[in-house]
């Protein structure tokens, strides 16, 4: 197999890439203060839900991805969002962040903006695996659910091991391609 030449913007850190940032814990929407007055780049998807106490329920407002806020970054402006208190790190592998895949969180981005009921879900990695066809989603793979009688699609991050669960419509799923065939 050939090797796949980058770019060379991409090789010396110079185009901005997407990048998880971990967090402390429950400090996502404060660094996404931070982020927002230092003028980075962030997504911070979040979700509605209603929480019961004891003498009053209560409508908050959570991240989808729990310790986690996304950042889109020169790889040599780092050090901008490190800074940030209560940010632990950027994700990666060997003490080096890796950038997720562009197109993927763009269409995240992009879909979620539409708010299709989006909520977090245990990590899967078995499962039935098929790909939005049409929609605000559509390209994004994922493991189908059947949940009441209605379909539900399991969108995973490999690199934060983090899940959301967004309903679905079964006619804009098709069954995913299996690695390796053509």
């Amino acid at each position: 197999m050939p090797a796949v030449r980058l770019p060379e913007a991409t090789l010396n850190g110079s185009a901005p890439q997407w990048f998880a940032a971990y967090t402390c814990p429950r400090h996502e929407k404060r660094v996404a203060e931070h982020l927002a007055g230092r003028e980075v780049e962030f997504f911070l998807p979040q979700y509605e839900t209603v929480s019961r106490w004891k003498d009053r329920r209560v409508r908050l407002t959570l991240p989808l991805f729990p310790g986690y806020v996304f950042v889109r970054i020169q790889l040599q402006e780092r050090l901008r969002v490190l800074e940030v208190p209560s940010v632990v790190r950027l994700v990666g592998s060997n003490g080096h962040p890796t950038p997720l895949p562009e197109d993927e969180l763009e269409k995240l981005r992009n879909g979620l903006s539409g708010s299709p009921g989006a909520e977090p879900h245990p990590f899967l990695v078995t499962g039935r695996s098929v790909r939005i066809v049409r929609g605000p989603l559509e390209g994004l793979a994922g493991i189908l659910l059947r949940r009441k009688g209605q379909f539900r699609l399991v969108l995973s991050l490999d690199l934060i091991q983090r899940s959301i669960c967004v309903d679905v419509d079964i006619t804009d799923v098709v069954p995913a391609v299996p690695a390796g065939r053509n």
